[in-house]
């Protein structure tokens, strides 16, 4: 069934609307205003900007707090069956109706009804939805009965309702039903200042929810989510905070741990990066990322837009045939005749060029390679004049 009403113990009241822009304080007032009453409310914005956190918010802070709140996907929700989802049945109605069920309408009685994708629904079932709306009043499929219902409705779309209209898509009749307040939600790209506050609450959620480290983020790491275009919206904004959580060695979050992005236009598209050539704030040149995918570094998944880093390059890693120095002659005569023979300190040092070359400069990729902490990697870079920043170095822990 396209619904489920889920018992949850987070509070989704007007709390859960973070945020510091004049939007987001502007958002919070609205949804306290329009929650102390029962008109219909019409929520419009982009994919992933947090219309059903909204939506739940009005209800959670209304006096239908204690009742259902019911949302349904109007993309799903189609043909013969929109009737029996939306308005329930009665048992015998039709082949395999079993028993009898409440819908969604009857099934919110009391509470809030959430329809989710509105602009996807098509006409015959908009004008279907009109005469609920119109009526209060239901009637299950295979009974002639009217059942009145009491609930408040939310409707969300990313659609521009007004245009749909205007092109014969959608009801007009229906349009300025549920128009009767708006909310509009504003993509993240345009409230950059949110972004912190939003992090912090998502990497708190994931630590204390699924039992990952509490993270934060470090200053490098908030310009290189402030400058992106986010074209995912919050939702990305999660999945990316949650990779990195599980790419990051320390509790901080450094740019190069931030991954899985969504762009749009060329090969930077499963990196998530701007155009090739431009730089990003403690990552580097686009293009050798580029170079990275190529090179089977990074590799693409199933999801559009989202990538792996690639455990296994041991390809990428392996000396050249002319980097390894010739078997030592019988009693070792060649080795002391040989000036050249690399020490130990000679192959580390090799290694970790070669290691951060493979993994361009991506420290936190190079550490998991080479199965040593961070730290450590930091102090032996440090060591032998690598990019360690110039501090003083610090001894290794096994005394190398």
């Amino acid at each position: 069934m396209a619904v489920a009403h889920h018992q949850r113990s987070v509070s989704y009241g007007v709390e859960r609307i973070v945020g510091v822009s004049p939007w987001a304080e502007q958002v919070r007032r609205t949804i306290e205003l329009v929650a102390a009453h029962q008109s219909s409310v019409l929520i419009l914005g982009p994919s992933g900007t947090g219309k059903e956190l909204i939506a739940r918010a009005i209800h959670a802070s209304g006096k239908r707090a204690s009742k259902p709140f019911i949302p349904v996907d109007c993309a799903v929700t189609t043909g013969t069956l929109f009737a029996s989802h939306m308005f329930g049945h009665v048992k015998g109605s039709f082949t395999g109706a079993t028993s009898s069920t409440l819908g969604c309408f009857r099934a919110a009685e009391g509470g809030t009804i959430f329809l989710d994708e509105l602009g996807e629904m098509e006409l015959e079932l908009q004008a279907k939805l009109l005469r609920v709306l119109q009526q209060r009043t239901v009637v299950p499929v295979g009974s002639h009965d009217e059942i009145p219902v009491n609930v408040r409705v939310v409707a969300a779309t990313n659609r521009d309702l007004g245009r749909e209209v205007s092109e014969g898509r959608f009801r007009d009749d229906l349009y300025y039903r549920l128009n009767v307040v708006t909310i509009r939600t504003l993509p993240l790209k345009d409230r950059p200042e949110d972004i912190p506050v939003l992090a912090a609450r998502y990497l708190a959620e994931l630590a204390a929810r699924h039992g990952l480290p509490m993270c934060m983020l470090s200053a490098p790491a908030i310009e290189v989510l402030q400058g992106y275009a986010w074209p995912g919206n919050v939702r990305e904004l999660e999945n990316v905070l949650e990779r990195a959580v599980m790419f990051s060695s320390g509790d901080e979050i450094e740019p190069d741990a931030l991954t899985g992005f969504l762009t749009a236009g060329g090969p930077a598209d499963q990196l998530g990066m701007p155009a090739a050539g431009s730089t990003v704030p403690g990552i580097g040149n686009v293009s050798q990322l580029v170079q990275a995918a190529a090179q089977g570094i990074l590799s693409t998944t199933a999801v559009p837009g989202v990538f792996r880093v690639e455990p296994m390059v041991q390809a990428a890693l392996r000396p050249a045939a002319d980097a390894v120095p010739a078997q030592p002659a019988a009693g070792g005569q060649a080795a002391e005749a040989d000036a050249s023979w690399l020490t130990l300190a000679d192959v580390e040092r090799l290694h970790l060029e070669r290691t951060l070359a493979a993994t361009m400069q991506n420290k936190s990729l190079a550490a998991k390679l080479l199965g040593i902490d961070r730290s450590v990697l930091r102090r032996k870079l440090q060591r032998y004049g690598l990019g360690g920043g110039g501090e003083e170095a610090e001894p290794d822990p096994d005394g190398t």
